[in-house]
């Protein structure tokens, strides 16, 4: 008996999709907004905290006395503000992961604040997660209001794409993203239907991004050529390498957190954190600070600059720090931090061996770390090729996953459940 194949599901009319376009649109520009808006406020705040200041006080902006100072008082005014906001500035950070629960609106402004001052502050977590909680939380808060009879989960499903899109520059990411999302759901419709809207909002976040900040993440390495067998043999063995560093810290999270959780205050367990980060600052230096973006293009515009064992000694502080900041309550994401915790790695392995290309070293061992830290499949692919702006890098990069992803699928993962357990 000839079998035969399933029936394919018809494709969603157009008229079910163009109805779809003007709310993706208004969400994706409204979260890109946000991002910007609360990245530059950030920023500016961290520009008087890390230089007129000191210089009004008289002390080096990068000392060891203004780093212990900067990490404990910010650790201290996110502890108040978790303390004392209301809605204690969201959910515990460390059970969360990119597809944040839908927040109630009271709690906005306390996230708000504590995200804007742990970027200013230095501790070693980006914008990522709280940017998109608050997006989430916006979308379906307006978007239930403005239009009632919307399906379930479609506000909260635009707002991350469109801020997975503004953070990265392009919709490319969303739409990984979120097809990854998909999978083992039952779909209606093709998978490009069910993508439409969400490529609609992460477009739109990206232009929105682009046209006003310009952001890029292009490290500006030597350009790489055409792939070598030698680049093959790297991307073996740096991939998986870096995944197991990455590991190390997944494992420990738990244990780094339940030591923060026996503390059991906001205004205990941040500013201790805040005083280990310190400490690590103190280790590793300024390069170490923050979220690591601008810090790994700075990292990589020297390569020859550093020893191998420089650069590793950078790889193992930055990875340090973002395990104490993500255990201790700061309201962060993980993946700008585990971005130069993979790019120092690679560098790391071109000054061991000069003959790994800089390209091939960076944009591997960071696909490793965020395999490892986030267990996002798409997401460290594509960060990991647009660091390096070369197409050629891609083949190197699928080859160098499958060891790297073998060595982290289904083993635990840095979220941890409500009882503290993690997550698998």
């Amino acid at each position: 008996m000839v079998r035969q194949p399933p029936p394919t599901a018809p494709p969603a009319p157009a008229r079910a999709l163009l109805p779809l376009i003007l709310p993706a649109a208004v969400v994706g520009v409204a979260a890109a907004l946000v991002f910007v808006g609360v990245s530059r406020a950030a920023e500016q705040l961290q520009h008087v905290l890390w230089g007129p200041l000191p210089d009004a006080l008289g002390v080096g902006r990068y000392s060891v006395p203004w780093m212990f100072v900067m990490l404990t008082a910010t650790g201290l005014a996110v502890g108040l503000v978790v303390w004392k906001a209301p809605g204690h500035a969201g959910p515990e950070p460390a059970t969360l992961g990119l597809d944040a629960p839908v927040l109630a609106p009271f709690v906005l402004p306390g996230l708000v604040l504590a995200v804007g001052l742990m970027l200013a502050g230095g501790p070693s977590l980006g914008p990522e997660n709280p940017i998109i909680a608050v997006n989430i939380a916006l979308a379906a808060w307006l978007g239930g209001r403005l239009v009632p009879r919307a399906e379930d989960g479609m506000w909260p499903a635009l707002a991350e794409a469109g801020t997975i899109g503004a953070m990265f520059g392009t919709p490319v990411a969303a739409a990984l993203v979120i097809s990854e999302a998909l999978a083992g759901r039952p779909m209606r419709g093709r998978l490009w239907d069910n993508l439409f809207a969400s490529l609609t909002a992460g477009a739109c976040g990206a232009l929105t991004t682009t046209l006003v900040s310009r952001p890029s993440f292009d490290l500006g390495l030597p350009p790489f050529g055409h792939p070598r067998w030698g680049d093959v043999a790297a991307a073996l063995v740096i991939a998986p390498a870096s995944a197991l560093l990455g590991m190390c810290a997944v494992y420990g999270f738990p244990y780094v957190h339940a030591a923060f959780r026996r503390l059991r205050h906001p205004m205990l367990m941040l500013p201790a954190g805040g005083v280990v980060l310190g400490a690590l600052a103190a280790a590793g230096g300024q390069l170490t600070l923050f979220k690591g973006l601008d810090e790994v293009a700075e990292l990589a515009r020297a390569p020859e600059g550093r020893s191998a064992g420089g650069f590793a000694a950078l790889a193992v502080v930055k990875l340090a720090a973002l395990l104490v900041a993500a255990s201790c309550g700061f309201r962060g994401g993980r993946i700008f931090p585990a971005v130069f915790v993979g790019a120092a790695l690679g560098l790391c392995a071109h000054a061991l061996v000069p003959g790994v290309h800089p390209a091939v070293g960076v944009s591997t061992g960071v696909l490793g770390m965020l395999l490892a830290i986030t267990r996002q499949g798409w997401v460290s692919l594509f960060t990991a090729a647009v660091l390096v702006s070369s197409p050629a890098v891609l083949a190197l990069l699928c080859i160098g996953s499958l060891p790297a992803w073998l060595l982290v699928t289904g083993r635990p993962q840095m979220q941890l459940r409500a009882d503290g357990t993690p997550v698998r």
